[in-house]
Parts: structure tokens; C-alpha cells; sequence
């Protein structure tokens, strides 16, 4: 399966922004997706994953509350809602594939696709 997050852009703080991340190929049902951030000079940080049918998902502290994920396996999509936004949320953001449940780490994922910038302004 190969991903491709969009959406991105330029916020004020308190504001919101959906995040979308596409797939090809017949296998994304099979996949639980997640959310990843990366600011500048800092590691890839974890949000949010979303199980493989959406029935479940796990969230990272600092969003928890804000942020909601969500997926429409006909569409080969899932997103991220993001409410709330601070300016410490801005970062890339990347979505990656797993077979896991729950992961945290990036090595966890495969399928990265290329990220999407979102920047939020005081």
C-alpha cells in the first residue's frame, strides 16, 4: 500500500484543520493507519493510530481531546480532524501503515509517504 497525506496548511491557534491520508493498492483495509509528527530538530513523534475496520483508536496525550481520527475503506482514506490546534502542533505530519495495534514507535510502520505541513500561528 503506498500513502499520501495532504491537507496541510496555515492556521491560527484555536483553529482547525483535516488532514487526509489516500492509499493505493487492495490491501489498505488490512492495515491499521497512523498519525506522525515531526517538528524541526526533533524526532518523529506519535499521535494517533486507527484500527484496520475503524472501530478502534489510540491517541497520543498531547492530542487526546482534540484530535479525532477516522477512515472510509471505500474511499481508501482515513483522516485526521484536528481542533484546537496550538502553536506546539506544528510539525509534518505523516501517515503510515502497521500491522500492529497500538504502536507508538515509527519503526513500527511501513508505506511513508511524503507529509503534509501544517503550521499554526499565535
Amino acid at each position: 500500500v503506498q500513502l499520501q497525506a495532504s491537507g496541510g496548511g496555515l492556521v491560527q491557534a484555536g483553529g482547525s484543520l483535516r488532514l487526509s491520508c489516500a492509499a493505493s493498492g487492495r490491501t489498505f483495509g488490512n492495515y491499521n493507519i497512523g498519525w506522525f509528527r515531526q517538528a524541526p530538530g526533533k524526532e518523529r513523534e506519535f499521535v494517533g493510530v486507527i484500527s484496520w475496520n475503524g472501530g478502534s483508536t489510540y491517541y497520543s496525550d498531547s492530542v487526546k481531546g482534540r484530535f479525532t481520527i477516522s477512515r472510509d475503506n471505500a474511499k481508501n482514506t482515513v483522516y485526521l480532524q484536528m481542533n484546537s490546534l496550538k502553536p506546539e502542533d506544528t510539525a509534518v505530519y505523516y501517515c503510515g501503515a502497521t500491522l500492529s495495534w497500538r504502536a507508538k514507535l515509527p519503526t513500527s510502520y511501513d508505506n511513508w509517504g511524503q507529509g503534509t505541513l501544517v503550521t499554526v500561528s499565535s
